[in-house]
């Protein structure tokens, strides 16, 4: 699965924990009710790639 995702890694510690420090520091302090998908865009390719597949198989006499 990692390797299909947009970026084709694994995140680090760090990447994760930089949001986390958003989140909480002053930066963040407007940030309020939202979510914050951090999946290297592994939900973006299967969502948008079973889309492109159904559309072609519809497109297709």
């Amino acid at each position: 699965m990692i390797e299909t995702s947009a970026v084709g890694r694994a995140g680090t510690p760090d990447e994760v924990g930089n949001v986390a420090a958003l989140l909480m520091g002053p930066d963040g302090g407007f940030i309020t009710g939202s979510d914050f998908l951090m999946d290297g865009g592994v939900t973006a390719t299967f969502r948008f790639g079973d889309l492109l597949a159904f559309d072609d198989k519809l497109s297709r006499p």
